[in-house]
């Protein structure tokens, strides 16, 4: 018989100290047969959870939100959001902060049911979740951290025993997210539009306390603070653009303050290199297309500026010029991670200003021959030149020259450049046709066997293993194109 306090919850919850105005103390909806489908071991142990208690019956209805963790306070959050450029009051409209798990070391972490019945901000929805995009959501997210991406990750994925109805009838679940904090840029336009200076400085101090201590020690910790919310923003986009990632839906609402990537609705991976990709069905005009996401990432940094502005001084015109001088650091910053990370991905070891010509060019060319922009980097880490006619070009082979000449210059020779390589571009990414082959069975069958032996596939993305090889075959073209949808 397993016991409530067998699962190891230790909650706090902070967040519901702050002004209720913030959010709504909402129960989850019961279900009536719960049924564990996937539980995150590793990470149940990384939080202090027993994953064999949550596991069982009464764990499995903590997880469908049917009984309240020991400790907990449900509460769905308020926020608003540029979506696609036009503003939105919004809030969490089918998903519950449980509470804050204190882990073993000391870490603070959110722990969030999705999919858990109707809130306040639900908007006239439902407030439920279907199967197939919670596993997405699980496969994605813990694929980004098999990668070393910032992100929210997955800790379990449960059946409701319900139909949800969209176009169809389909099967219920919820999903268990894990997150430094769901604190969004969202959440401080919210505060900015419908309270005062007090309630907009109690969550900044907030913020500041959760994910930025060391901004309270600057003489303007407000300023300090969104210029960490700028080093951060900076560094995951350039990990994004690194692995070909397509976020698909960077809406303020989705631009957390910790840096992590949050919300995998219609998100994608690049096969065929093409700067201006778009897969979400919803994104008519390309505004979140793959070469789009440093800057939305910028405007979007830009909507949180404007938020704190009445903190970082009284004067508003003197607050916004310093703002924008802050701001202006964020395209030198993604360009120093970016252009780091794509040295390292051909294996240069010490940086020279003619790398990034040497970057750029490359890009052009893979543009040009259509070639597979994860398989590219992988053939230049194995010298594999038989495999895309990219290979067969002259211009490849006058850049191939440049890049042999550039890697003669850098300390280590070829097997420091290969071992850096290797480290540095994945074996195995989600691939789009391969997360549907894993989800198809799973959800029309009952069948998890493909979804867990992908997952064991992408744990270590970079083992350049041969079990990998199967998983990095890029799909046979289609017509029309991949699209994918708002489902999570």
């Amino acid at each position: 018989m397993v016991k409530q306090n067998d699962f190891g919850f230790n909650f706090d919850n902070s967040y519901a100290r702050l002004p209720e105005s913030l959010f709504s103390f909402t129960d989850p909806d019961a279900v009536p047969a719960p049924q564990a489908v996937i539980i995150n071991d590793q990470l149940a142990e990384a939080m202090g959870l027993s994953a064999e208690a949550l596991k069982a019956a009464a764990g499995v209805g903590v997880l469908a939100g049917n009984e309240v963790p020991p400790g907990g306070l449900p509460l769905a959050q308020a926020y608003a959001g540029h979506q696609f450029g036009h503003f939105t009051m919004l809030g969490d409209g089918r998903a519950l902060l449980l509470g804050e798990q204190i882990t073993p070391s000391g870490q603070r972490y959110d722990l969030q049911l999705k999919g858990s019945g109707r809130t306040p901000y639900s908007r006239g929805g439902d407030g439920k979740a279907t199967l197939g995009p919670m596993l997405r959501e699980y496969i994605i997210s813990e694929a980004m951290y098999g990668l070393g991406i910032p992100t929210t990750r997955s800790l379990a994925v449960v059946t409701t025993g319900e139909r949800v109805y969209r176009e169809t009838a389909l099967p219920g679940a919820i999903l268990t997210r894990v997150a430094k904090s769901h604190l969004r840029v969202g959440t401080f336009q919210y505060a900015a539009g419908g309270g005062g200076e007090k309630e907009l400085k109690l969550l900044a101090d907030y913020a500041i306390e959760r994910h930025y201590p060391e901004a309270s020690r600057e003489s303007n910790k407000y300023l300090a603070l969104f210029r960490a919310v700028i080093g951060a923003q900076a560094s995951l986009i350039s990990q994004w653009m690194l692995v070909g990632f397509i976020h698909g839906v960077m809406n303020t609402d989705n631009m957390t303050l910790s840096g992590e990537t949050i919300d995998y609705g219609p998100c994608a991976f690049l096969d065929t290199f093409d700067p201006s990709t778009v897969f979400s069905s919803i994104d008519h005009h390309g505004r979140y297309a793959y070469a789009n996401q440093p800057k939305i990432a910028a405007w979007n940094l830009a909507r949180f500026a404007e938020t704190l502005l009445p903190l970082i001084d009284s004067d508003q015109e003197k607050a916004r010029q310093m703002a924008e001088n802050e701001l202006k650091g964020f395209s030198s910053s993604y360009d120093e991670h970016y252009f780091s990370g794509m040295r390292k991905k051909l294996g240069i070891t010490n940086a020279r200003d003619e790398d990034k010509a040497l970057v750029r060019d490359l890009l052009q060319l893979m543009n040009e021959h259509k070639a597979d922009y994860t398989n590219t980097f992988l053939d230049l880490t194995f010298a594999r030149f038989d495999r895309s006619e990219l290979y067969r070009s002259a211009d490849f082979e006058e850049w191939e020259a440049r890049w042999q000449e550039r890697l003669d210059q850098a300390p280590g020779g070829w097997d420091e450049a290969q071992k850096l390589m290797k480290r540095s571009n994945p074996a195995v990414i989600p691939r789009n046709h391969r997360v549907e082959e894993a989800l198809r069975p799973a959800v029309q069958d009952g069948d998890y066997d493909p979804l867990r032996r992908f997952l064991h596939v992408l744990k270590n993305p970079f083992a350049h293993s041969p079990e990998q090889e199967e998983f990095a075959t890029p799909p046979e073209p289609t017509a029309p194109p991949y699209r994918t949808f708002c489902g999570t």
